[in-house]
């Protein structure tokens, strides 16, 4: 297999798109992109993001993400995922989701194609999840990670991002559900990004603090599986299973990105850090053909930046960008 590769050589396999910019939470740190939401008709079609994930799987990309926004409050994502998971040549497909309707998506998804899921879970007590998120929906958020486990989706992994003063006490907590080895944990860095940038920074959590602390409670080691686990760096805990830390702002993994990202209204970002992206839409609806459209991937994977600018304003929302 082909295989496209940026300016630094490195092998870009991995897409993640984000099928909507809508979501169904008010997040503390996000809330004020949710206030407004694109049209329909700047949104992809889903004919539109299955041909651009066709042709980037023609070119190496063998893994995709859907993402939102909250991608299950997209109608149709069901059969979406079908056609997606049928493509010759791509190897994985997942999705990540907030959970809140994720109990009655379960078994059509799983039906569908898609075998691991990850899970957006900031607390696992219900009044901090209203808190945090605007909605009491933590009761359906749990319900929905029993029946992915009950479909066979493994693994299940649930994001956790520490907040400040407000979550960060519970991460012991979350270590403990990976008694059950069906569930991943990882602990990821709030980052300043969009319009609660300067909030955001008052909320910031350190993961090297977070692991130190853990370490007096449990017996971790690093894990190396010996494949690609993405930026995440893991550990095995003594009794319990894997836990990741992803320190998006403390770490930099830029040496090994692999990503490319296709944004709910057609935009291709070659990295989440940047404003540098390619209207991959307009191009699609004059008729472009496959050639053209293969070139597009291509100048958006030349122009991808050899490391993040973190102290770089970014106004692509996280919503749309599929963060």
């Amino acid at each position: 297999m082909l295989f496209m590769r940026d300016k630094l050589g490195r092998k870009i396999n991995y897409m993640r798109i984000s099928v909507t910019d809508r979501c169904n939470l008010f997040c503390l740190y996000c809330k004020k992109e949710k206030l407004s939401f694109k049209p329909p008709e700047e949104i992809l079609r889903y004919e539109e993001i299955l041909r651009v994930a066709r042709i980037a799987i023609s070119l190496g990309i063998s893994k995709i993400r859907i993402t939102g926004g909250e991608p299950l409050v997209r109608k149709g994502i069901t059969g979406f995922v079908s056609e997606l998971s049928s493509l010759p040549g791509l190897e994985d497909i997942s999705l990540t989701t907030n959970g809140i309707l994720l109990a009655e998506f379960a078994k059509p998804l799983y039906k569908a194609g898609l075998k691991r899921i990850n899970v957006s879970l900031d607390t696992l007590k219900r009044e901090k999840f209203k808190d945090i998120t605007g909605e009491d929906e933590f009761g359906n958020v749990w319900k929905g990670i029993e029946n992915v486990l009950a479909a066979g989706m493994n693994p299940v992994k649930i994001n956790v991002v520490l907040l400040k003063g407000i979550n960060e006490d519970e991460a012991a907590d979350f270590v403990a559900l990976t008694k059950d080895e069906r569930i991943t944990v990882r602990f990821i860095e709030l980052m300043p990004l969009g319009i609660q940038r300067e909030n955001n920074r008052k909320l910031f959590v350190s993961l090297d603090e977070v692991l130190k602390n853990l370490k007096n409670i449990y017996e971790m080691k690093v894990y190396d599986s010996g494949n690609n686990l993405g930026p995440a760096t893991y550990y095995r805990v003594k009794n319990c299973g894997l836990v990741g830390f992803i320190g998006s702002i403390s770490g930099c993994f830029c040496g090994d990105c692999n990503r490319l990202r296709l944004t709910a209204s057609g935009y291709l970002k070659p990295c989440l850090w940047s404003d540098k992206a390619v209207n991959i839409k307009e191009i699609l609806r004059a008729g472009a053909p496959d050639a053209e459209i293969a070139e597009i991937l291509r100048k958006a994977i030349r122009e991808k930046p050899a490391e993040r600018e973190i102290n770089k304003k970014v106004s692509f929302p996280m919503s749309e960008a599929g963060g």
